[in-house]
């Protein structure tokens, strides 16, 4: 499955596009996994945006709930940087042998929109062209949302 993140909405909307759904209701309607505070329990709970309404099993009960967390799929955007910035939410790619971390990043060069590794401490993204790597010091870093 695919990166997730927990993001708060109302039951009535307006909800995330990117939802994980998790089953059907018996009248067709698609059920979303989400969470909700309850009892001061934080419960799994089945959230159905078509009716406006989310559900947690709690004391022997169905409890509606008015404010959940809904599962997300994370999206993966590119962001713009330059000179060894890495934006927070960055995908790390790898290390060095000394530890320092590396980023997924991106350059064009010569025509190419060309994938490498962005390196803080160098203020760089390195790409790899032409038998060469080649340090371009625009670029774009891959980042989950």
């Amino acid at each position: 499955m695919a990166a997730t993140k927990w993001v708060w909405t109302s039951v009535s909307g307006p909800h995330p596009a990117n939802m994980i759904q998790g089953g059907q209701d018996s009248d067709g309607c698609p059920i979303f996994v989400g969470r909700a505070n309850h009892g001061g329990d934080l419960l799994p709970a089945k959230v159905i945006p078509m009716k406006g309404a989310a559900y947690v099993a709690y004391g022997g009960e169905e409890v509606l709930v008015s404010s959940v967390e809904v599962l997300c799929r994370k999206e993966l955007v590119w962001d713009s940087a330059v000179g060894g910035e890495i934006p927070p939410d960055a995908v790390v790619g790898g290390h060095t042998s000394d530890g320092e971390v590396l980023y997924v990043g991106r350059a064009y060069h010569e025509g190419s929109h060309t994938i490498g590794k962005v390196q803080r401490s160098h203020g760089c993204v390195y790409i790899p062209y032409d038998g060469a790597e080649v340090a371009v010091q625009s670029y774009e870093v891959l980042c989950e949302r």
